[in-house]
């Protein structure tokens, strides 16, 4: 869910919706795919050609999600493929979802599934950007694929509430949506190839990159010799950002972090100290670069709401954050529901790809409709296999390191919706005995706000650890997005998700 106009649609407008909250007469569909990223494309088109009937939601106005996200045509761009890698296979999954006859619902956000008997699944939505619709859309489909892509994990430090301060996706999702950039002089920090990525585009765009701080290193891919030399190309994307960043003279500074923001009504400078290998700073390294805008990220957490609110099996992934298990099908543990890309852990868009088509022939195969030629889902497995193996190398390449904690002082706000500090986190664990993220959200409200704790989730879990293990934070919620009363409350009885498919809450609260 996670973009270009309504050209990609391949039939109904994103306003088609019949009366009493049904989409589309054409219902019900053997397949709805939520998430019109790379997975959820590859999903839908490879779908529709093998003859199923398929409804693709959206939230976005277009298609494309995140990696693809595109200016609006009223910007009249006229070369918005020089912001994008791997530009040629968007424009082919474009050119093949407008002559797939699926149904492109955009502008459609996704709040929770729920199961229609045992061969058929109802997908609740909302029009209107951001959940703020206030019309209510049932999609009845005999399977369902998740490519609902993922988000940034964020960890906070002193400052980072500063405006000026954004994600690193989120810089570039403000030059690919608006060509604009976040400042003038922009510091590029985290950890995770995305920072090679976002800095090159910033710098190419006439910002110009003080640093790029990478609080990990690149020597972890050296252990993993087999998952490089299968994907030559990876190195190759590597080298392409490494000569943008020489030629614009961008220095690249490793195992070192942005640990202190300063200014007074936005950024001015930021402080950023060398880290030992458990990512603690090390004293009396700290250095002050002057700038206007920071663009900082730890990497991606896949987006899992909408399956682990239903009770689906998640696994750890090397870097500590949650994904779904899933089967060699692309299967999730609850049958008729699948999932790909990001969803099964971070792997790039050409692995979100593969996915979506093997999870597309999959549901065909058990739908009747017959999964292709054999030996074009053999080859999509070995490259499966390759990329997922090189996705877990760059994951434990870049896992955050438990020291890290160590640059927040007890006012540093961790839960920005409902300002809890990280003391008063400290105090739920010192004092009150809190375990584990959970018993610190019931003492101190943290990730009980507006985004449901995915921007201080990790934070949380690491704080409430103390010098353990973390874990990740738990995402089983009723919703997997906040809904207005007047939706719910407009639901008739049959279409209201059936309790019995509605798992209880982790902790409690929507």
């Amino acid at each position: 869910m996670w973009d270009l106009a309504s050209e990609g649609a391949g039939g109904t407008e994103p306003g088609a919706a019949a009366e009493g909250g049904v989409a589309s007469a054409a219902e019900p569909y053997d397949l709805a795919v939520v998430g019109a990223g790379p997975a959820g494309l590859a999903g839908a088109v490879t779908a529709a050609e093998l003859g199923l009937k398929v409804a693709l939601l959206d939230l976005s106005d277009g298609i494309g999600g995140q990696f693809y996200r595109q200016p609006a045509a009223a910007l009249g761009a006229a070369r918005p493929e020089a912001l994008h890698h791997d530009w040629p296979a968007f424009v082919e999954l474009r050119r093949r979802l407008e002559a797939s006859g699926v149904t492109h619902l955009a502008g459609h956000h996704v709040w929770t599934l729920a199961r229609d008997g045992d061969e058929a699944w109802t997908v609740h939505a909302v029009t209107g950007a951001d959940g703020d619709g206030e019309t209510p859309v049932r999609v009845r489909a005999r399977a369902v694929l998740l490519a609902t892509g993922a988000y940034e994990r964020q960890l906070p430090f002193p400052g980072w509430t500063l405006p000026g301060v954004v994600g690193a996706g989120g810089a570039q999702a403000m030059l690919k949506a608006g060509l604009v950039l976040p400042g003038k002089r922009v510091v590029v920090a985290g950890s995770g190839p995305l920072l090679l990525a976002v800095a090159s585009s910033l710098a190419a765009a006439g910002a110009r990159v003080p640093a790029v701080v990478e609080a990990s290193g690149y020597l972890g891919y050296a252990r993993s010799p087999k998952a490089l030399a299968t994907n030559p190309h990876k190195l190759a994307e590597a080298v392409v950002h490494g000569s943008a960043l020489l030629r614009h003279r961008v220095p690249l500074r490793t195992r070192s972090a942005v640990t202190e923001v300063h200014g007074g009504e936005r950024v001015e400078a930021v402080t950023v100290a060398r880290l030992d290998r458990e990512w603690r700073p090390v004293p009396g390294t700290g250095r002050r670069i002057a700038c206007d805008a920071l663009a900082v990220g730890h990497g991606l957490v896949p987006g899992i709401e909408l399956a682990t609110s239903l009770g689906c099996a998640t696994r750890r992934t090397l870097d500590g954050t949650l994904a779904l298990a899933l089967d060699a099908h692309q299967q999730t543990s609850l049958p008729g529901l699948w999932a790909a890309g990001e969803t099964g852990g971070i792997g790039g868009a050409q692995l979100a790809r593969i996915e979506g088509e093997l999870a597309a022939r999959a549901i065909a195969g058990r739908l009747g409709g017959g999964a292709g030629p054999a030996g074009r889902v053999r080859r999509l497995r070995h490259r499966r296999t390759r990329l997922r193996a090189f996705a877990d190398a760059m994951a434990a390449a870049h896992a955050p390191g438990p020291g890290w904690t160590d640059w927040l002082p007890h006012a540093t706000e961790v839960c920005r919706c409902e300002e809890v500090t990280a003391g008063r986190i400290r105090e739920a664990v010192e004092d009150y005995g809190a375990r584990d993220a959970r018993t610190v959200k019931l003492l101190t409200r943290a990730g009980m706000g507006w985004c449901q704790g995915r921007m201080c989730g990790t934070a949380v879990a690491c704080l409430a650890a103390g010098a353990s293990a973390p874990e990740p934070p738990a995402q089983r919620r009723p919703f997997a997005t906040p809904v207005p009363l007047g939706v719910l409350a407009s639901l008739t009885p049959q279409a209201s998700p059936s309790p019995a498919s509605q798992a209880a809450p982790e902790g409690g609260e929507p």
